[in-house]
């Protein structure tokens, strides 16, 4: 498409991959990340990924995922996205390593091309996603919710060097972009999105959100408290689309929104998602309770947060595959003004 060669020229020299057996094994040659007498015997997608070129390679030898940021969003691909997100990634693999228990719940960095923008990690084998949470019915392990707390706290209570920090990414491109999405597209009242064509009435149901004038007040301020920094490392992006059930466990995937700033952040995107996906009360309070706060955390920034994550995701583009109805949404919107403004 013609804005995939606009967006193209902004790389450079870069190499983008396509679906094609030879090229694919001709990069990863070039790249020297095949073994003596390795062939690449086939390829697949490993699941449906939002923001970038993901492929599962397979060899006479074994099988590894593949991972290419392009200069656009690989779900929307008419949206220009920062190329440097893969750096994030490969960052974010890198540091944890001073942190066993995080190593244990990510797949190993194999190999990485920040001139190609590409990285290469261990195949986790037969897995999916946990949006199925968002499904009628759908249950949360106790065993995974444990883990997904602990890698939370972890990851929050790293203790990192004060240049550790500074020489960090600010991912300050994708944050954004991310900001744009987050903070301001779903409100405004045009933005050539009809919500009608997700659930019928939605889009009605939106305009009261839209035109709230003291709502939109707080949420721009949240907006540049997301767009600023902070002392903790964040995931960025944690939802049940980077948790991963593989080998009869739970694994975190794709830290490319990752940055250092305020923990309320992470811990509000995933008690949102909780909320959406209608997971019991009690599955909620043990998140709460388990959670390490540190010193300075700030509760009203994170409810604040989580009617955010909320409003967005059931009245702007990245839209859910929540199984709620209209009365549903409506009470999920309320509740998260709610959170926003008391």
């Amino acid at each position: 498409m013609e804005f995939k060669a606009q967006f193209a020229t902004l790389a450079g020299n870069a190499v983008f991959l396509e679906d094609e057996l030879t090229t694919i094994e001709d990069f990863l040659t070039s790249q020297h990340w095949l073994n003596a007498q390795e062939e690449v015997i086939g390829m697949e997608k490993p699941g449906e990924g939002n923001m970038n070129f993901v492929r599962r390679i397979i060899t006479n030898q074994r099988t590894f995922i593949l991972k290419q940021a392009r200069p656009w969003v690989e779900k929307y691909p008419q949206i220009a996205a920062p190329l440097e997100r893969i750096g994030v990634e490969m960052q974010f693999y890198q540091v944890i390593q001073q942190d066993a228990f995080l190593t244990k719940y990510t797949p190993q960095l194999l190999y990485d091309d920040p001139i190609n923008y590409a990285l290469a990690l261990e195949d986790l084998g037969e897995s999916a996603d946990y949006t199925f949470l968002y499904g009628k019915g759908a249950t949360l392990k106790n065993e995974d919710l444990e883990s997904l707390i602990q890698f939370l706290n972890h990851l929050h209570h790293q203790p990192f060097a004060k240049e550790q920090v500074l020489q960090y990414p600010a991912n300050q491109a994708l944050k954004t972009l991310n900001h744009e999405h987050i903070f301001n597209y779903p409100y405004l009242i045009e933005n050539g999105f009809d919500l009608n064509q997700i659930q019928p009435g939605l889009q009605e149901t939106a305009l009261r959100y839209k035109h709230d004038a003291a709502l939109k007040e707080v949420i721009a301020d949240l907006g540049e408290v997301y767009l600023g920094s902070g002392g903790t490392l964040l995931h960025g992006d944690y939802y049940p689309g980077s948790w991963l059930r593989a080998n009869e466990r739970v694994y975190i995937i794709d830290p490319e929104f990752s940055y250092f700033g305020r923990a309320e952040f992470d811990l509000a995107v995933f008690l949102a998602h909780l909320k959406m996906a209608q997971m019991p009360d009690h599955i909620i309070q043990k998140v709460q309770s388990e959670y390490r706060y540190s010193d300075d955390f700030d509760h009203e920034m994170l409810h604040a947060f989580i009617g955010v994550e909320m409003l967005r995701r059931i009245i702007g583009l990245a839209q859910l595959p929540l199984d709620l109805n209209l009365k549903e949404k409506q009470e999920l919107l309320e509740e998260a003004r709610t959170l926003i403004l008391e």
